[in-house]
């Protein structure tokens, strides 16, 4: 009986491509362990927040971290640690000292919300940290990817991360060509990222997608010859790395324009509480009108005084850039409260001298123009 001879219509079929954008076989099977020794070799060891698995200093990093370069957190982490050492203290302490310790690190949201947090875990989980991402992310300002880093860096967690520094690194690995503006796109570069995780040592991948981000696959010019997964990386075979991450929406920035009223009286400045939302919630600052005439007008009311017209102060924040005109304003006499009252929204005011304005949060911007702070 002749033995049949399979020909090519009975060869199995070749493994087809992953789709584009997706991982494939091999780079889910070398991309983790490749990233994972080149970390304990080329990565960073010597940050404050690595030399602890406390959940509480880790999770202060990690929102300090956000949208912020690690050479102007290392000031702020220390102090904070040493005025609040743990949760509890956190949690007890009143709001505005700390607003005051946060003033200059920007995204004054991250601050309120770093206090609600510490208060939850007080109120709801006994003063301990949940042990996992998922239940750290329903605290006050945990997102899931700082939910996932505390998880992976604290409790071994095999959980994925996806901040703005891995989202550029895993796109460009995978060409990842979809656009990030779009919520389902979100979601698949998420589906990506968790089918990377590597089998064992997710806290050196975690911290080495982390590290891989910021030092060596920059926005422009990344150094591609230094990277751990430049064989594997679609980018790199492109020639094109900086083409990615795709993100079409972008916010155009705007220009606003205001005036600074700082009314002094014997050393103290007087001080207003902004809303609790838009720029600078919550923090002290002082009185603010769209126009010179608006400041005129206010002014002629509070009483005799002596009036000096400052250098403009410009400053930048995400979506706008904003000129802002102070014009000092020394008061022979206190005016009535409820002339001061009408300053401010909603009537909260307060004087303050030196000592009392630096214990309080103030824009780091004003703070450098009330008491000269670098």
């Amino acid at each position: 009986m002749a033995r049949h001879r399979p020909d090519a219509a009975d060869a199995a079929p070749p493994s087809s491509p992953p789709p584009p954008g997706t991982a494939s076989d091999e780079v889910r099977h070398r991309f983790g362990p490749a990233l994972v020794e080149w970390q304990r070799t080329h990565g960073r060891h010597r940050l404050p927040w690595q030399q602890t698995r406390d959940p509480y200093r880790v999770w202060l990093s990690e929102i300090m971290l956000q949208q912020t370069q690690v050479a102007t957190v290392l000031g702020y982490y220390e102090r904070f640690l040493q005025r609040f050492p743990d949760v509890a203290t956190l949690a007890a302490a009143p709001l505005d000292e700390v607003l005051a310790l946060w003033s200059g690190l920007g995204y004054y949201s991250r601050a309120r919300n770093l206090h609600r947090c510490a208060q939850a875990v007080v109120a709801e989980h006994g003063g301990a940290f949940p042990a996992s991402a998922a239940v750290l992310e329903t605290l006050p300002g945990i997102g899931r990817s700082t939910a996932a880093a505390v998880a992976a860096f604290c409790f071994g967690e095999r959980v994925a991360i996806l901040d703005g520094n891995v989202k550029r690194v895993l796109t460009r690995l995978l060409g990842f060509e979809a656009d990030l503006a779009q919520a389902a796109a979100e979601r698949a570069l998420w589906a990506q990222a968790s089918a990377l995780l590597p089998e064992h040592g997710i806290e050196s991948y975690t911290q080495g997608l982390m590290d891989l981000g910021a030092t060596v696959c920059l926005p422009r010019s990344p150094n591609c010859l230094l990277c751990p997964a430049a064989e594997l990386c679609t980018a790199r075979r492109e020639g094109a790395p900086e083409r990615y991450p795709v993100k079409t929406r972008r916010l155009k920035r705007g220009r606003r324009e205001h005036w600074w009223l700082w009314l002094r009286h014997e050393d103290a400045t007087w001080l207003v509480q902004r809303p609790d939302s838009g720029v600078w919630a919550g923090l002290f600052s002082l009185p603010e009108f769209d126009s010179r005439e608006a400041l005129d007008a206010a002014t002629a009311a509070l009483g005799a005084g002596r009036r000096v017209e400052l250098p403009v102060v410009e400053h930048a924040l995400t979506h706008f850039d904003w000129r802002l005109h102070p014009v000092r304003l020394e008061l022979d006499e206190a005016p009535p409260p409820a002339l001061l009252a009408a300053l401010g929204p909603g009537g909260k005011g307060r004087w303050a001298d030196a000592p009392r304005l630096a214990a309080l949060g103030v824009p780091a911007p004003l703070r450098k123009l009330l008491l000269g702070d670098g």
